[in-house]
């Protein structure tokens, strides 16, 4: 439904305002000779405003405005920004029509597919279109615009099908993509394997068939690996990386380029994946698991899920890739949308490290305490046959910080502060512990259970844990990556490298062993995808240990997760997570919104909402909220509905907080559809 800025509730009155208060002069103003009306979306994150509306096209501005413009339009008695979708005919509006009031920049930022996708990202995740263009599209930088526009690179020849066609269906997948086949895949890459050449040749094979590249990683270190292969397998100036650390001109003129069809490969992290990349032949997604892919904003979109929806809207060839494999990863081979892409049993048994659980019967004859030793003998053996070899020895440790959670000494109470009762921490063995909320210092603490005042870690973090190891390795270089000091790599040698999660550099030759440490806090988590990000924070770290290492994992070895780390075998715990999940009815075999807000507030909007016959609310939980920095009263309440309803949950939701918001009834209740955390 189309409609003048009158035509809503409440806007006329003000508008009328603001014109006797106005003390421009009048303009006579005549519209455009052909296709006067153009269609606007308007840049409010307002629900009730999240629809188009219809302006004229003045006659001075008819080459400045087209499909995609920026432009200045005036809305309730003042300017604000909005986005040309259409130019029309005629208006399907009875109303008076008001002129747009300006064109901004030359270029239009917006294609007929982007729109299109923008759109329906809004829609899935119940959100509005303004709010999907704010994540999508950078802001305009005139001197970036007026640059010299950058020459089209030379289209690349074919890769060679060596490196894929050890994976099973791999060399089939690459012909399709440069054929321009639709082809979608699941893939799991073998420990040690060079993944940025393998996504460098599918980008290779992508445009030497003429089509477009959007490649989506979790972090700017991935992406540096990534843009090195890149270079090294295409044509100078083939590709871009768009990035959130680039300075606003540098992005800019690199997604202009991108824009005007210079350049058709794109490497970014989340949200490059709504570049708008032409012709469109293939959308990379690597570590899908990654938290880093979930959008922190409004509407709150993953980065696969968008992937997934634009490589279905524009007949393009997906790659879902990693070392590990997520629910819903899986749900796209089970259903056959996508096919798997993975190695035979030879070839990981040649690739993958030697891995042993701290619960291995034979260890536990050799060392009884090793079940419960946080280094047990058999990692302090492997560590140092490692470093004898020249190889470096990776420790990846759940927590960063010195003692990151700390509880009673005598009977284990967790320690929090008496002021805000935030948890309290250590930063080293002789400072006072503080909190990690207010961070006020709690030099005489006390057990409000017991009255004793002494403290002990419960979580040993990255800090702490280099401290012991440099005790137990006196003269072995030793390095820290976490927090802030992130290292990408590491120079050839022997050296210990204590890592958090995510945070592990790369070594020239590999890792000579790894010890994967405090598997307990990991896999005790009160988090649905507990089990399957435990799997993918230590596939990810093994991969990077050398085929003849050692990895020592910190867990019992009876458990499942365990298991399929021993075995090498994402596919197969994927598998199993998907079909728990179905029996449970959690994504995402069904689709989930978390409402979030004021007690009253979600009340209303589940009053209003014609919610799908299926829906289910799972009830409301009090969350940890603040308002001017004060805490606020907050509830989290969750709906769960099939898979089929999803969209019809995210219609409804949009339509009753639109209610609300053209009522201005309350304060905003915030949506988000498939959260990552449930719990």
């Amino acid at each position: 439904m189309t409609a003048d800025r009158t035509d809503v509730p409440g806007l006329a009155a003000r508008a009328a305002v603001a014109r006797r208060g106005a003390t421009r002069p009048p303009r006579d103003r005549q519209p455009a000779e052909s296709s006067p009306v153009a269609r606007v979306a308007v840049d409010s994150p307002l629900p009730h405003l999240d629809r188009p509306f219809d302006y004229l096209v003045p006659a001075e501005l008819d080459e400045a405005v087209r499909p995609g413009s920026r432009v200045r339009v005036r809305f309730a008695g003042r300017l604000i920004d909005g986005w040309v979708l259409q130019r029309l005919a005629a208006s399907e509006h009875d109303g008076r029509l008001s002129y747009l009031e300006r064109g901004v920049g030359d270029e239009p930022v917006l294609t007929t597919e982007t729109a299109a996708l923008f759109r329906s990202v809004a829609d899935r995740w119940a959100g509005a279109f303004a709010d999907v263009v704010r994540l999508a599209v950078p802001p305009r930088h005139a001197r970036a615009e007026s640059a010299v526009a950058v020459e089209a690179a030379a289209p690349p020849l074919a890769p060679s099908q060596d490196g894929w066609a050890r994976y099973r269906a791999g060399a089939a997948w690459l012909g399709g993509v440069q054929a321009g086949r639709p082809v979608r895949a699941v893939w799991n890459a073998t420990p040690g394997e060079d993944w940025p050449a393998r996504i460098a040749e599918a980008a290779q094979a992508a445009l030497a068939g003429g089509r477009g590249v959007l490649v989506v990683v979790p972090d700017a270190r991935d992406a540096g690996r990534v843009d090195k292969a890149l270079q090294a397998a295409l044509p100078k100036g083939s590709h871009v990386v768009l990035s959130a650390d680039l300075g606003p001109e540098a992005r800019y003129r690199r997604w202009l380029a991108v824009r005007r069809g210079a350049v058709r490969a794109v490497l970014g992290t989340r949200s490059a994946v709504f570049a708008p990349v032409a012709d469109l032949g293939l959308v990379v997604i690597w570590d899908d698991g990654d938290d880093l892919h979930a959008e922190p904003r409004a509407p709150y979109p993953h980065a696969r899920d968008v992937a997934v929806l634009r490589a279905s809207m524009t007949g393009a060839a997906l790659l879902v890739a990693g070392f590990a494999r997520t629910a819903e990863a899986a749900l796209l081979v089970e259903s056959g949308w996508a096919q798997p892409i993975a190695a035979d049993r030879a070839m990981l048994r040649q690739a993958a490290p030697r891995i042993v659980a701290l619960g291995d019967e034979v260890e536990l004859e050799r060392d009884p305490v090793a079940r419960t030793a946080r280094l047990p003998a058999l990692a302090f053996r492997t560590a140092r046959a490692a470093l004898a070899a020249g190889n470096p020895v990776l420790v990846q440790v759940p927590r960063r910080g010195y003692a990151p959670t700390l509880a009673c000494a005598k009977d284990r109470t967790p320690a929090r502060c008496a002021h805000c009762s935030g948890p309290l921490a250590a930063t080293s063995r002789q400072g006072l512990p503080s909190c990690r909320w207010c961070g006020r210092p709690a030099a005489d603490w006390r057990c409000p259970k017991c009255g004793a005042d002494r403290l002990r870690a419960m979580v040993v973090g990255s800090t702490r844990t280099a401290e012991e190891l440099g005790r137990a390795f006196p003269g072995v270089v030793l390095r820290t990556s976490a927090g802030d000091s992130v290292l990408a790599d590491i120079p050839a040698g022997p050296a210990l490298v204590v890592a958090t999660p995510g945070a592990e550099p790369v070594a020239p030759d590999g890792y000579g062993a790894a010890l994967l440490l405090d598997g307990w806090a990991l896999l005790s988590r009160p988090d649905l995808r507990a089990s399957e990000e435990t799997l993918r924070r230590w596939a990810n770290a093994a991969a990077l240990v050398r085929g003849d290492g050692t990895v020592i994992v910190g867990a019992d070895a009876s458990l499942a997760v365990v298991q399929a780390l021993l075995r090498w075998d994402p596919a197969g715990h994927a598998e199993r997570e998907l079909a728990d999940r179905r029996e449970l009815r959690f994504p995402p075999v069904s689709r989930m919104a978390a409402l979030v807000g004021a007690p009253a507030d979600v009340a209303e909007l589940l009053s209003l909402s014609q919610l799908p016959a299926s829906a289910e609310e799972l009830g409301s939980v009090p969350v940890q909220a603040s308002r001017g920095g004060q805490p606020t009263e907050h509830i989290r309440s969750l709906l769960r509905v099939p898979r089929p309803d999803g969209v019809a949950l995210a219609e409804a939701l949009h339509a009753a907080a639109a209610v609300r918001s053209a009522k201005k009834s309350g304060d905003a209740v915030r949506i988000m559809l498939d959260p990552l955390e449930l719990f």
